[in-house]
């Protein structure tokens, strides 16, 4: 479930769309499955798999990895 918070700017943050949106879509590569995940402006990270289906899997974990991180970082900035 996605958690809405609010930034220092007083904007309002949906951080599940935050998270997908650092994540690409999962695309056929040669013999391989291929997402990417940007963590920050300079850190990209690329993950392959044999199997669709392991892909997706890895990617929607990652992804709310990623909206944990969002939230944990929002919450250090605000003390």
């Amino acid at each position: 479930m996605s958690k809405i918070i609010e930034s220092r700017f007083g904007t309002l943050v949906d951080t599940r769309r935050v998270a997908l949106g650092a994540a690409s879509n999962v695309v056929k590569k040669g013999a391989f499955y291929v997402f990417s995940i940007r963590l920050e402006a300079d850190d990209i990270r690329e993950y392959s798999f044999t199997n669709r289906q392991r892909a997706v899997s890895a990617r929607e974990v990652l992804v709310g990895h990623l909206e944990q991180k969002i939230i944990h970082n929002q919450k250090q900035k605000a003390v």
